[in-house]
């Protein structure tokens, strides 16, 4: 009985480590895959971004300089956002304030009327 309980184990072992090499191999597909990616994603960057692209005659730029363009550019993409949030909080206030003007307004022209 042991010994077939030894088989047992060894079997079930056997199975996991199968199991354990077909995720290891799915695993690495899918980092050669992500890697397979990465590269085109940069090579389709530095294509963008270098001046020779654009028919340009200068030097092609560095992955430091693409690298910091994108870095500059979300910088400003950051500081729109925020001035943007100011400007929607600031048209929110003057809209309260016409708002407010409008419905006084109202409350003179009424008083005016009965006044008449």
């Amino acid at each position: 009985q042991a010994e077939e309980e030894l088989k047992e184990g060894r079997a079930r072992q056997a199975l996991q480590l199968q199991e354990m090499g077909r995720r290891e191999r799915l695993l690495r597909a899918d980092l050669e895959r992500a890697r397979e990616q990465l590269a085109s994603f940069r090579t389709h960057v530095m294509r963008v971004c270098s001046p020779a692209a654009a028919g340009d005659a200068r030097k092609a730029v560095t992955e430091q300089q693409v690298i910091e363009k994108v870095r500059q550019i979300a910088e400003e993409n950051q500081r729109s956002r925020e001035q943007a949030k100011c400007l929607q909080e600031a048209l929110s206030c003057r809209l309260s304030k016409e708002e407010e003007v409008s419905a006084n307004v109202e409350v003179l022209e009424k008083s005016l009327r009965e006044l008449q």
